[in-house]
């Protein structure tokens, strides 16, 4: 028989038990940061000042002012014109990424108030099928800059997709120059365009509307291209700079005009509104 016996309380440390869900790694510095801080922070880390992903109710609410945002064709979605199955039939993939990200496609779209400037917007969100532009992503867009040239407002679009929806073959690619031709119809107008690039922005939506802004704003360290920087490299056979896609180096080499912290990002998007408007 034992002469001690352990008290099952006694010495031990207490067990404290931390809901999951509290707290957020950062995918730049590695510091474990607490959500509700990086929440308040507008999702930029506030350690080193990496710019998490936003979607697309997030981006609205960012940018437009509270109470102001009407969403419009909230019910559009795509078809399946090429009744394409991959390890999913596509309408089965569809019905998924609704139900994961409570959007019906890629894209929100509609009219607010930004610092109570009337605008028109269309907010991608990245984490329905990786922002891919299928024809509701397109027909969503178009619509919305009707919906600009109607109202004489300027138009807003937040950028964030892996290029065109392969599930919709040509459908999809004939989106660049569906919102292309509607873009060149609001410049006709006179009516200005303000190009957002979030992380990542690349394919076909890099190669055609995401760079026909006015003015062309990136956050910071945002990833930009048409194809990847392996495929590049592996093509050209030499050695890419570090930063080659992120937005600072875009920015050096002339191809984008801003690099604008997310805190900044809504006014100088305003200012830059009044002055092209007084022309």
């Amino acid at each position: 028989m034992a002469w001690f016996k352990r008290s099952k309380d006694a010495g031990g440390e207490k067990k404290v038990n931390i809901p999951e869900g509290l707290w957020v790694k950062c995918t730049n510095c590695k510091e474990i940061v607490y959500r509700q801080e990086l929440a308040k922070n507008q999702r930029v880390c506030p350690k080193c000042g990496f710019h998490f992903r936003l979607g697309a109710r997030e981006r609205i609410n960012l940018l437009i002012d509270s109470g102001t945002f009407v969403e419009q064709d909230a019910l559009l979605t795509s078809d399946d014109p090429l009744e394409f199955e991959d390890t999913l039939p596509y309408k089965e993939r569809l019905l998924k990424n609704q139900q994961k990200s409570n959007l019906k496609d890629a894209v929100l779209s509609g009219t607010g108030t930004m610092n109570k400037l009337p605008v028109a917007l269309a907010a991608m969100d990245f984490s329905f099928m990786g922002g891919s532009m299928g024809s509701a992503v397109g027909e969503k867009i178009v619509r919305v800059i009707n919906t600009a040239i109607e109202n004489n407002s300027p138009l807003i679009i937040c950028c964030a997709s892996g290029g065109a929806r392969m599930q919709e073959g040509i459908y999809s690619l004939m989106q660049m120059a569906k919102v292309s031709a509607a873009i060149g119809r609001l410049r006709n107008k006179g009516i200005a365009y303000i190009s957002v690039l979030t992380d990542p922005t690349f394919g076909g939506v890099s190669a055609s509307f995401a760079m026909l802004g006015d003015c062309i704003i990136a956050e910071p360290k945002t990833l930009i291209g048409f194809a990847g920087a392996r495929v590049i490299q592996q093509t050209i056979s030499q050695q890419l700079p570090a930063d080659f896609q992120q937005a600072e180096f875009l920015l050096k080499n002339g191809q984008i005009d801003m690099v604008v912290h997310r805190k900044d990002l809504k006014i100088t998007i305003t200012k830059l509104l009044r002055i092209l408007r007084s022309y």
